[in-house]
């Protein structure tokens, strides 16, 4: 029986760049029911998911303009963190919540440093494309980055989805983690074959954690989301 592991691998060896059109990807639909922390969590998984997809962007089609772009708009993101956080304080002090309006609330807290830890990942791939490192990179290298991104993307947005959801349901990353674990073995063996310079190599093996740490924060958040009980009256 083929294992997982040899179908993700198979899969790796297939990625190709030459002419691929980067997507939007949509993160939730236009209309979120919730509370006002709720829709400033859901805009923060859509500004943390728009930063890694524009920030691959930027790097791979050499788009300076736009990587620093995302790099100023991290400033952004640790903005509405903060006023987040500091809005569920506040509602904490206001109401005094007590059982499960209390442990939604401490959930989405402890939810809000993966989410700008996350942004600062992908405001560290977009200033590597603002040096235009891509265009310095092997033409696998860019392939596997290009899978790692578009992986990462389906997992924010199963994240984002089940954030979203007043009952959250139970999301399974476990498939995409591991290829995220895969993909990265692979660019790091990539990095080893010594194809590229000194200097961009080294870059090359940061960018392979940054896209594995973006992974791992989803499978995380994921992990928390299934425990914060749902909004009242949801």
């Amino acid at each position: 029986m083929t294992s997982k592991r040899h179908l993700y691998e198979r899969k790796v060896n297939k990625v190709v760049i030459p002419g691929t059109t980067w997507l939007s990807f949509p993160v939730m639909g236009k209309q979120f029911d919730g509370s006002p922390v709720d829709r400033r969590v859901a805009q923060l998984f859509a500004l943390v998911t728009e930063a890694l997809a524009g920030a691959t962007q930027a790097l791979l089609r050499g788009e300076i303009a736009l990587g620093n772009a995302v790099v100023e708009h991290d400033q952004l993101i640790d903005q509405l963190t903060s006023e987040v956080e500091q809005a569920v304080w506040d509602q904490i002090d206001a109401e005094s919540p007590s059982g499960d309006q209390l442990r939604r609330l401490i959930g989405i807290l402890q939810i809000l440093p993966e989410l700008e830890r996350s942004a600062d990942l992908a405001e560290h791939i977009a200033q590597r494309a603002v040096f235009n490192l891509g265009a310095e990179m092997s033409p696998l290298s860019r392939g596997i980055v290009q899978r790692m991104t578009e992986v990462a993307l389906e997992m924010w947005k199963a994240t984002a989805d089940a954030f979203a959801a007043h009952v959250p349901p139970v999301i399974d990353l476990d498939e995409d983690d591991e290829e995220i674990d895969i993909l990265h073995e692979r660019l790091t063996g990539e990095v080893a074959r010594g194809e590229m310079p000194t200097a961009v190599a080294a870059q090359v093996t940061l960018l392979a954690r940054f896209y594995e740490r973006l992974g791992d924060h989803a499978v995380n958040i994921a992990s928390r989301i299934a425990k914060i009980p749902p909004p009242a009256g949801g």
